[in-house]
């Protein structure tokens, strides 16, 4: 009701005349923009006059006649004066009770309602507590206060969290900074100890093939030597000859196929997760030769495969593809091998092509990573690719890491978190496929599943001690297979 008055008032303020305090009958404007009635100036200006000047702000004008009555701005100010009487009227009538028609004087803090005294009379009301107006509004007033202080109080103490926050939040981003950088400094160090290693391993392998070859060059020398020798001396020597001649013959193989190397990449893995990927196995892919489990997370090999003992110009034999195909981003997927003695797996897109270390480009549509077995040992092979390593121990879990820009595959033993091989770069033209392959199995053996792991799966390395991988049991539980 206070806003109202107000409001009135200010209203009534811009439709009257500053001379008269009269509502504008016929206002006229003056130059300097004031507004009065035509019939004040009128009284106080002198017609034919060089100047005249304006009541108010005493600004002299060059108009000799008074100006002429404004006739929009007069309706403007009748709307004004009828808008003005009835919201004056309307608030006076705010304040009255509607139902007896008396003055609100009361207050029931009960209800939080406003009464006359007719009001407080009635059953109602007979037994709330009622305060006059001016009291119940003081102590509404006090309240609000009391609300206004605590509100105060907690701006205190939220601008004190937040210069607290802001002085933390100062340090952490170089904290955050220095940490990356000390990590990659461990990582650093880490790579000049492994390439240092490497550096070392490679030189060791390459003087003991050179002092193989001097053994052999020594050998032969001595057994020209002793063709020229005298019947008897020949005889004589002949025997130790023979019996070193069979144990450098038989030291050739492994002297020229080195072993794989376990170049050993700390932290990928972690890395590696969060791309990981859900693959499953399409069926309609498999043969006679493969069956797949009927939650499309296993494959393997049924009866004796033949051939498939050197590198595929294609695809190899006896592969399932994955449901799932890729054209861009990045992508990781693991496949538990425990229980297959000879495996392959990889991708296959059509229609690329891939620079080899001659710097010419050739055309595949393949890429894989194979283990097999040759006489006692077992090799990892790719293709395309230079890889043909002796392994020591079966591997239980590879991780492939799919990159389609800029064109990376690259090959993890998972359980010793170490780089087997990377295909760089490919040069993708098409979509891209994983397969698997359970074989060929080793002859009278029954090997087990080979699996594709599910993101949320892990390993760990008690899993995977006397593995039997020519038992065809599953150490982490029976599949169901449906052919």
């Amino acid at each position: 009701m206070e806003a109202a008055g107000k409001l009135v008032k200010e209203m009534q303020n811009d439709i009257t005349c500053t001379i008269c305090r009269g509502y504008f009958p016929e206002p006229v404007t003056m130059a300097c923009g004031h507004i009065f009635c035509q019939a004040c100036i009128s009284s106080i200006g002198t017609v034919g006059a060089t100047t005249f000047s304006c009541p108010e702000c005493r600004q002299e004008s060059q108009e000799r006649e008074i100006p002429v009555v404004n006739r929009s701005l007069a309706e403007l100010t009748e709307l004004d004066e009828e808008f003005c009487s009835g919201l004056l009227q309307s608030t006076q009538g705010q304040s009255q009770c509607v139902l007896h028609k008396k003055l609100l004087k009361l207050f029931c803090e009960d209800d939080q309602t406003l009464l006359c005294t007719a009001c407080c009379e009635t059953p109602e009301h007979g037994a709330h507590k009622i305060l006059p107006v001016k009291e119940a509004a003081q102590n509404c007033r006090q309240k609000l206060q009391l609300i206004v202080s605590r509100l105060e109080e907690h701006c205190k103490q939220y601008n004190k969290l937040l210069a607290l926050e802001e002085n933390s939040a100062a340090d952490w981003p170089l904290m955050v900074k220095e940490e990356y950088c000390k990590a990659q400094f461990f990582h650093l160090e880490e790579e000049l100890h492994s390439l240092e290693r490497l550096t070392q391993e490679e030189k060791a392998n390459e003087d003991r093939i050179k002092q193989h070859m001097q053994n052999l060059l020594n050998l032969m020398e001595e057994l020209e030597e002793a063709g020229q020798q005298p019947h008897l001396d020949v005889l004589y020597s002949a025997k130790e000859l023979l019996r070193r001649s069979e144990i450098v013959l038989s030291q050739r193989a492994k002297a020229v196929i080195p072993e794989l190397k376990e170049c050993i990449i700390p932290g990928m893995m972690e890395l590696l997760k969060k791309f990981k990927v859900e693959l499953t196995l399409d069926r309609t892919s498999a043969d006679s030769w493969v069956i797949v489990s009927e939650d499309l997370k296993s494959l393997k090999a049924e009866g004796d495969w033949e051939g498939e003992m050197e590198p595929p110009e294609d695809l190899p034999f006896h592969c399932v593809f994955a449901e799932q195909i890729f054209s861009s981003g990045r992508q990781y997927w693991e496949v538990d091998v425990s229980q297959v003695p000879q495996w392959s797996l990889g991708i296959y897109t059509p229609n690329l092509k891939i620079k080899n270390d001659r710097d010419m480009d050739s055309c595949s549509s393949v890429f894989l990573l194979r283990r097999i077995k040759k006489e006692e040992d077992y090799y990892l092979q790719t293709y395309p690719g230079l890889l043909n390593h002796r392994v020591k121990d079966p591997m239980s879990r590879i991780g492939v890491y799919l990159e389609y820009f800029p064109g990376t595959l690259v090959f993890y033993n998972v359980q010793q978190s170490s780089l087997i091989y990377r295909f760089y770069p490919i040069f993708f033209l098409e979509t891209v496929t994983p397969f698997f392959s359970p074989g060929p199995p080793l002859p009278g053996t029954q090997p087990g599943p080979m699996t594709l792991c599910s993101v949320d799966s892990y390993i760990c390395n008690c899993c995977y001690t006397g593995l039997s991988i020519y038992s065809g049991r599953n150490s982490q539980g029976t599949t169901r297979f449906q052919s």
